[in-house]
C-alpha cells in the first residue's frame, strides 16, 4: 500500500477515533490532533516511506490526547528553517506549536515520533481510562 494510501486511511482513523472520544468535541481540539497527526503522517510518508503504526493514546485524567507514528527511518526529524516561498519544512514547527510536548523514541530499527496535546474536559470525553486505540 502507498504512503499517501498509508496517510490517508491514519487520519480517517483518527477522525474515527475523535467522534468516538469526544461527545460534543471542542472542535479547536480535536482540529489540532488532525493537524498533528497529518504532520506526523506525511513526514513518515516522505522521509522513511510510510508510517508503519499509528498510536492514539489517553490518559488517565483524559487531559492528554498522545498520538504517535513509528517509521521504519531511525534518524529523528529536525525542524527546518525554510525560506520564505518553499513549500516545505515548517510541519515540525505547527506540531511544536500545537503540542504541550513532542519527541522522538528509538522502536525497533526505526523510530516514533509523538506528540501531546492538551485535551477539553474530561466530561467531554467517553473512552475508557487508559483507552488506547491502535492502527498498524
Amino acid at each position: 500500500m502507498g504512503s499517501t494510501r498509508c496517510s490517508r486511511r491514519g487520519l480517517a482513523f483518527v477522525r474515527a477515533t475523535l467522534a468516538l472520544w469526544w461527545t460534543g468535541a471542542d472542535s479547536t481540539a480535536g482540529d489540532d490532533a488532525l493537524l498533528v497527526a497529518a504532520e506526523l503522517l506525511s513526514n513518515a510518508a516522505h522521509h522513511a516511506g510510510g508510517p508503519l503504526v499509528l498510536d492514539l493514546r489517553l490518559d488517565r485524567n483524559r487531559q492528554t490526547l498522545r498520538i504517535a507514528v513509528t517509521d521504519a527511518v531511525p534518524d529523528p526529524p529536525r525542524m527546518r528553517n525554510p525560506e520564505a516561498g518553499q513549500p516545505h519544512g515548517r510541519g515540525l514547527r505547527i506540531v511544536d506549536r500545537l503540542a504541550t510536548a513532542w519527541g522522538t523514541t528509538p522502536a525497533g530499527a526505526g523510530k516514533t515520533v509523538w506528540a501531546e496535546l492538551r485535551l477539553p474536559p474530561a466530561d467531554t470525553l467517553s473512552p475508557p481510562d487508559g483507552a488506547r486505540p491502535s492502527q498498524g
